[in-house]
């Protein structure tokens, strides 16, 4: 591989490229007409426009990025993450038209894209589940449904086969309202991902989100690089990532990290991923994986110092993992919070130019953004404009250090969540660690 086109915008757009430079790869950066002003593109090889600031006529325009490849010679097509990351008809196209596409196959992207399927292959793999259906909900059988309601015990979630990012869900409390929630989440679940199929899950109370780092090649070697806890979030968006996830059972954690690299090497997986779990109890269960780069990848990177984006980009090469699970240490605590262009208490974006930018500095500090005093930040996109991370050799220093990386920080021109996390990184309850998923919401008054 010698020229790599990056399918994407933004801060991950610009980390793909810098990883690229010190992999010694010519590098082509494709935008929107409304990103004309992005910071990647004075550092790419080559630029194209792939369209209008429409998402779906740029971004999501398989012909045209592939195009873009075509006439700039690229021989491989990094999606980075959200877009067309996960989309399997779009590995397809790429490897059909002779590109490598720095991800997983495309068969890979697709079984693990449906939920259904997903958790099959991960009870194959011996890695825990949720109990529940075992499968899709029968159509045209409500005795059958009713009758696995009562056996996975109330409250469960409807959930859609082909959903993820939190949509297509619905918690049903009670046997009455089983059904009703059945037919509701089917018709959304065909409108919005163009599949109605469905299944059920145990709803469980208070769990948190715990996630394993893999990384394998497809080529028989698999390393995981710890887990993360995700649990910080509103509305299932994430909020703060940690690495690694404290207060975790040691015996149950090193059986679930052992078992995801066991599933990669099953699947036939590679590159870059990550299998997601709720914990409750001391008890792991599957709930979705990831088969790209993920937006707090950093944080893994820190407490094990290894690079996921090179290393991705050298196992599609054809390479072999540079590393074997007994050269993994995980050493230290990082912390990372998303900064996103919204109003800290209503949530809502706000795009507009960014009139002064100032990035914290110091020991342990990272910031991944592709921020600069002058940019406009569009109405267009996801409103996630960088991403603030710390490291210390211990949780407590973390900490520290982000309490000062985010005092520092100065977006203005703009609104942005730097005032929420100021608050977050000295909240007592998170300050002590383990908070579950409900923590934030409940403390925003939204439960």
């Amino acid at each position: 591989m010698q020229k790599v086109l990056i399918a994407n915008r933004g801060e991950i757009a610009l980390r793909v490229i810098r990883a690229c430079k010190e992999l010694g790869l010519k590098t082509v950066a494709v935008h929107s007409t409304a990103d004309r002003e992005l910071m990647h593109l004075a550092l790419a090889d080559e630029t194209v426009c792939i369209g209008p600031a429409n998402a779906t006529e740029s971004y999501l325009n398989i012909p045209a990025i592939i195009s873009a490849a075509e006439v700039t010679g690229a021989d491989g097509i990094h999606p980075g993450y959200g877009f067309l990351a996960e989309r399997a008809d779009f590995a397809e196209q790429v490897e059909r038209s002779g590109f490598t596409f720095i991800g997983p196959s495309a068969e890979v992207i697709r079984l693990m894209g449906d939920k259904v399927s997903a958790i099959e292959a991960m009870k194959k793999a011996g890695v825990p589940t949720v109990p529940g259906s075992d499968g899709p909900l029968p159509e045209d059988d409500d005795q059958r449904c009713l009758e696995i309601g009562r056996q996975v015990g109330y409250p469960v979630i409807i959930k859609a086969a082909g959903g993820g990012g939190g949509r297509g869900m619905r918690v049903v409390h009670q046997e009455e309202d089983l059904l009703k929630s059945i037919r509701l989440t089917r018709t959304e679940a065909g409108a919005a991902f163009g599949n109605p199929m469905v299944y059920l899950e145990k709803f469980l109370t208070n769990p948190r989100h715990v996630e394993v780092q893999v990384l394998s090649d497809g080529q028989g070697n698999a390393v995981h690089l710890g887990d993360r806890d995700c649990s910080l979030q509103r509305r299932h968006q994430k909020i703060i990532e940690e690495a690694p996830a404290p207060g975790i059972d040691e015996k149950a954690r090193a059986e679930v990290q052992a078992r995801c690299v066991k599933a990669c090497i099953d699947l036939g997986y590679r590159g870059a991923g990550t299998f997601e779990f709720l914990y409750e109890d001391g008890r792991f269960y599957f709930i979705e994986m990831n088969t790209r780069v993920q937006v707090e990848h950093p944080v893994s990177e820190m407490v094990t110092g290894i690079d996921i984006v090179k290393e991705q980009i050298l196992v599609a090469a054809g390479n072999k993992l540079s590393i074997s699970q007994d050269q993994v240490k995980v050493f230290g605590h990082a912390i990372e919070c998303r900064i996103n262009a919204e109003d800290p208490k209503t949530f809502m974006p706000s795009p507009g130019t960014v009139t002064f930018f100032h990035a914290p500095g110091g020991n342990g500090v990272r910031v991944d953004s592709h921020l600069y005093s002058g940019y406009k930040v569009p109405p267009n996109y996801d409103s996630l404009v960088g991403k603030l991370i710390t490291y210390g050799a211990t949780r407590d220093e973390a900490l520290a250090r982000m309490r000062n990386a985010i005092d520092e920080l100065v977006v203005d021109g703009i609104k942005t969540n730097t005032e929420l996390h100021r608050e977050l990184v000295r909240d007592p309850g998170f300050c002590k660690g383990g908070v579950n998923i409900h923590y934030l919401e409940h403390k925003l008054g939204l439960k």
